[in-house]
């Protein structure tokens, strides 16, 4: 075989090997629905993901509206909101997977995918938020009074909260592209509707 035939074949079994290699870590996590069906996270390649912790009892819980807003504009155009229930903290998210279901439905309208109740933090963490926090850790709540209030009660309870680069509370929020890349992070004091232009960046 010529040298001329040979090249292309190397240069497209290279991008293979490459695209391969290449692969974001976020399509092996597997996670289970809060109708406890298992969702690989593979199915989500080409789409551009927003994945947030929720509560049903918190004061950012209205932020709910603003993720189904979001859901219902975009979906068509590649977004998908996944909802994480948490409890770990404040306890303000105590109830069953069809209690919570039922809360946001009702009181959100929510339709987007709404998961198990997990947990984000700690020995039995969620690989697929361990991973999201390890790709965009915490760089601080910002500059509002809301931003205050958070960073004064998280200081009182752990002065040192921020060096970590866990999740600080509900309503935190991941960005990823169409290729798994994670390329922002909300904190809860940033609302749904502050995020769109990020989200129309990638859609």
């Amino acid at each position: 075989m010529k040298l001329s035939q040979i090249l292309p074949i190397l240069a497209v079994t290279t991008a293979v090997i490459f695209s391969s290699c290449s692969s974001s870590p976020l399509y092996g996590f597997k996670a289970v629905s809060n109708k406890g069906e298992e969702v690989d996270f593979s199915s989500y390649k080409e789409k551009v993901l927003l994945i947030a912790n929720t509560a049903s009892k918190c004061g950012f819980t209205p932020q709910y509206d603003g993720l189904e807003a979001l859901w219902k504009e975009y979906k068509d155009k590649g977004l998908v909101v996944i909802g994480f229930p948490c409890d770990q903290f404040g306890h303000q998210e105590p109830g069953s997977n069809e209690e919570i279901e039922e809360f946001c439905r009702l009181n959100y309208g929510v339709t987007f995918p709404l998961m198990d109740k997990t947990e984000v933090n700690g020995e039995n963490a969620s690989p697929i938020f361990k991973w999201l926090y390890s790709e965009k850790p915490f760089q601080g709540f910002g500059d509002s009074e809301t931003a205050k209030f958070m960073d004064n009660m998280l200081s009182a309870q752990d002065s040192d909260y921020a060096s970590n680069p866990n999740i600080k509370w509900n309503f935190t929020k991941f960005l990823v592209d169409r290729k798994g890349n994670v390329v922002a992070r909300f904190e809860p004091t940033v609302t749904p509707e502050e995020m769109e232009k990020a989200i129309q960046a990638l859609i």
